[in-house]
């Protein structure tokens, strides 16, 4: 693997471990854009028959979503905004208010320049034990 695939898995899993979710119900990849999925367990008050998804792009951060169908657009429910690459507890923070308290986070999110670099620095700070 390379680096900012490796750095991406061992992030999303410390995000995994933080939000209670298995490893195995984790996808991450890096391709000509760095991405990761959660399955959540937990369901949206507004939404209690649909499942929801954790995401994460280099481009637009952390986001909570409702799962669609493989090739419709998800219904985003919350984006985090800020530092693309938070701490896994806030990440976790962000999935609990997200979905106890709906509609309270605005969706915009501007693209950011991707220091890939960077990125893979930040990761392995935020997943490395302590």
């Amino acid at each position: 693997m390379r680096p900012l695939a490796l750095a991406l898995q061992s992030y999303v899993h410390a995000v995994a471990d933080a939000v209670g979710v298995p490893h195995d119900a984790t996808m991450c990849e890096v391709t000509d854009t760095a991405t990761a999925y959660l399955a959540l367990s937990r369901r949206h008050p507004e939404r209690p028959e649909q499942d929801l998804m954790l995401l994460w792009s280099e481009g637009q951060g952390w986001s909570v979503a409702v799962e669609t169908a493989p090739t419709a657009t998800p219904v985003l429910i919350a984006r985090l905004g800020g530092d693309p690459v938070p701490p896994p507890h806030t990440v976790a923070r962000f999935v609990t208010d997200a979905i106890a308290h709906p509609g309270a986070r605005r969706l915009v999110a501007l693209p950011r320049p991707v220091d890939r670099p960077g990125l893979i620095e930040r990761m392995e700070r935020c997943s490395s034990p302590r």
